[in-house]
């Protein structure tokens, strides 16, 4: 072990024994661990550090935005000059999702669609 191994485990040990660590909130429960096995062990800390700090992948940052825009659209009357930006911005970001490999159907609300009409088919 390294010094400052060995320095830091000592200072835990002796804050362990000083009852430092008792009633800390979640002490007990297990921990929430990120399942970042699909990461290559190299580049878990990179992809740690930009998550903790807010950053999203390329692709999911472009499928926010989609999001974003579609809420946006349905909120724009078809007549209105800025729909058809918006429609092109979002059709852009759509193909750009698409060349990606990601399914772009969350943008289309058929689950959502298909969804309430079951559950009004059951009432």
């Amino acid at each position: 072990m390294w010094l400052l191994d060995q320095w830091a485990e000592r200072h835990i040990l002796d804050a362990q024994r000083q009852g430092e660590f008792d009633n800390l909130p979640g002490s007990g429960e297990p921990l929430i661990l990120d399942d970042d096995l699909h990461v290559p062990t190299e580049l878990r800390a990179g992809y740690r550090l930009l998550k903790n700090a807010g950053c999203l992948p390329p692709e999911l940052q472009q499928r926010k935005e989609a999001v974003d825009l579609a809420d946006l659209l349905n909120s724009v009357r078809q007549d209105e000059p800025e729909y058809e930006a918006l429609s092109r911005r979002l059709a852009l970001l759509e193909l750009k999702l698409r060349q990606a490999g990601l399914s772009t159907e969350f943008l289309h609300g058929e689950y959502a669609h298909s969804l309430a009409s079951k559950i009004k088919e059951n009432e």
